[in-house]
């Protein structure tokens, strides 16, 4: 499977971080990478310049050309959920207009990274039932998920977990994000590794540049083989 999406067990779990490592990590291996952001919200200001952090973090540390066109379809100032912060400025987000992008960039690109919003659960529309979890399952593309190791992860993660498999989506592995080495991240990850012992886990110390992980190869246990063989356009 040459494309994935990269979505989190909830907000601030630090999906971009992993989606940017993940972008490098496969760029440096020769591929043709976009990463796609299908909707994000919460513009930030800095300098009396405005802009979004994860798109940002796509264009900064990308190691290809990216087009700001092709990395998202939906930006929405407020920092609220999908549904909402497109209705705060009278627009729609189409589910059928973020797969048929997701389709377009599959033909242009060896390796499509879309990044989720929220947790899988996040509506996309104000009158539907639309969810982040309804355009994976319909793009059919197999899933990261990250994580922290916090207080409340292992409900979190066996729950995403239990979510993905009710729709037959394939999880690629499991990031579990923001690692501090306190003695309840450790449990908690000793925890999840007792309940699903044959999932693939990388754990993402915490306080780390995206550069300083330039000469690791931790991303290499969630490729699989058929990505790392894909013929390079």
């Amino acid at each position: 499977m040459n494309h994935f999406w990269v979505v989190g067990t909830d907000t601030d779990v630090g999906k971009t971080f992993i989606a940017t490592l993940l972008m490098r990590y496969l760029q440096k291996k020769g591929f043709k990478v976009v990463p796609y952001k299908p909707v994000q919200t919460g513009v930030m200001k800095k300098n009396n310049k405005t802009y979004y952090h994860d798109t940002s973090s796509y264009l900064n540390y990308s190691l290809q050309p990216l087009s700001p066109n092709s990395i998202n379809s939906y930006s929405f100032p407020a920092p609220a959920s999908p549904h909402y912060a497109a209705e705060l400025e009278g627009e729609w987000i189409s589910g059928a207009k973020i797969l048929n992008k997701i389709e377009q960039l599959q033909d242009e690109y060896d390796v499509v990274i879309c990044e989720g919003a929220g947790g899988l659960y996040v509506p996309l529309q104000s009158h539907t039932s639309l969810t982040l979890l309804d355009i994976i399952q319909r793009s059919k593309l197999p899933v990261v998920l990250v994580t922290h190791p916090k207080l409340g992860t292992i409900n979190h993660t066996l729950l995403s977990i239990g979510a993905l498999n009710a729709r037959g989506i394939e999880l690629l592995g499991i990031v579990i994000n923001q690692y501090e080495h306190s003695e309840i991240e450790k449990n908690n990850i000793q925890t999840l590794q007792r309940f699903i012992p044959h999932q693939q886990f990388v754990v993402v110390e915490g306080n780390r540049t995206i550069e300083s992980f330039d000469e690791e190869t931790i991303f290499e246990r969630l490729m699989n083989r058929e990505l790392l063989r894909t013929t390079r356009s």
